[in-house]
C-alpha cells in the first residue's frame, strides 16, 4: 500500500507518495535528512492504481520508498540514475517544465 496527497498549488499539481510503512521515519546521511510524514503524504492508504492516475497527471512529484519510486521509474517520470539515496531509502522529484 501507499500513502498519498494530492496538493492543487498555483495550477500545478503535485503529488506527494511513499510507502505506507515509512510515514513517521526519519532517513540521515552525513549531510541530508529525510522526514516521511504524514502531514505530508496524508493519512490515507492507497492502492497501485490510484497512485497511478495521479501520477499521470501530475505536474510536481515527491516519491519516497522503494515500492514507489520503482513505480514511477516504471511509468517513465523517474530516471532510475536520477534517484537519491538517503541512509537506504530512495527518493525522487519529478517537476514538468
Amino acid at each position: 500500500m501507499f500513502r498519498m496527497k494530492i496538493y492543487n498549488v498555483r495550477g500545478e499539481i503535485l503529488v506527494a507518495v511513499c510507502d505506507s510503512e515509512l510515514v513517521g521515519k526519519i532517513f540521515r546521511d552525513e549531510n541530508l535528512k529525510l522526514e516521511v510524514k504524514e502531514s505530508f503524504y496524508g493519512s490515507e492508504e492507497f492502492e497501485e492504481k490510484d497512485v497511478v492516475e495521479a501520477l499521470k497527471k501530475a505536474t510536481i512529484a515527491n516519491i519516497t520508498g522503494e515500492r514507489s519510486v520503482k513505480l514511477a521509474i516504471k511509468l517513465g517520470i523517474i530516471d532510475k540514475e536520477r534517484v537519491l539515496w538517503v541512509s537506504n531509502c530512495p527518493h525522487a522529484q519529478m517537476v514538468l517544465i
